[in-house]
């Protein structure tokens, strides 16, 4: 790991952390800028924090780009981000692609721009072997969509007589999420004071640890995300276990 802080153990750093990238819109605002400099500040705040991760040793990190909900901004702010994601991903493709990033897109994908999608599927394809960090971001991406998609796939494999209802376990039911054979998150951060899931991977952080801050996206800096991950650290992480020394 490389210039992990020193009151950090590595020994319990997060392998998997999710983002919930709130503020851009307003950190814009309060400087007297349109909503699409923000967007600009969030995706540079993003580049540093995937290279902060994969510095730190964390192994997978998921951030919500877009969510199903987000169609119903202004249609500028809406034109505006489907170009700042292609623009991100024909920048950054090679120079991730040099420091061992796997790029994964989740989400309902295909009433993307054309050209977006073809952009998404080369970067997915070209890091596919790539180790260093797994770069997954949500796009158009509900998680009640997503289950009620994995439902919708398993049912109509027991309608046709190639699944029977005694197989379907969580496992199963995992298996048909976007994140499938993805660790589910230890660690949820989400910025600018708000404190709620916002419909993303419902099912996947069950027992995720959730850290909320008052900073907004385009102001979290390594000594934010640092403190983020002190907070975890201080974490008791039972999965509703009692541990054996507490069961006295």
């Amino acid at each position: 790991m490389n210039s992990l802080p020193l009151d950090l153990n590595p020994q319990t750093i997060p392998q998997h952390i999710a983002v919930i990238m709130d503020g851009n819109g307003r950190w814009a605002t309060s400087r007297g800028l349109p909503r699409v400099a923000g967007h600009r500040q969030g995706a540079r705040t993003l580049k540093q924090l995937l290279r902060c991760c994969k510095d730190w040793g964390i192994k997978v990190l998921t951030v919500y780009a877009f969510s199903t909900e987000n169609w119903q901004r202004p249609i500028e702010e809406v034109n505006f981000l489907m170009l700042l994601f292609e623009r991100f991903i024909r920048s950054e493709l090679a120079p991730m692609q040099q420091e061992g990033v796997r790029i994964s897109f989740i989400g309902d994908l295909s009433v993307l721009p054309l050209s977006l999608q073809a952009q998404m599927q080369r970067s997915m394809t070209e890091t596919l072997n790539n180790q260093a960090i797994h770069f997954n971001v949500a796009v158009n991406y509900g998680s009640r969509n997503e289950i009620t998609k994995a439902c919708h796939h398993i049912a109509q494999l027991v309608q046709q007589g190639e699944l029977s209802l005694e197989a379907i376990n969580e496992n199963l039911i995992e298996q048909y999420l976007y994140t499938a054979a993805t660790p589910a998150p230890d660690l949820l951060i989400r910025t600018s004071a708000e404190m709620r899931l916002s419909n993303f991977l419902l099912w996947q952080m069950a027992y995720t640890e959730m850290y909320f801050t008052d900073t907004l996206w385009p102001d979290f800096d390594r000594e934010a995300f640092h403190q983020a991950l002190l907070s975890y650290q201080k974490r008791d992480r039972r999965f509703g276990q009692i541990k054996t020394a507490c069961s006295a």
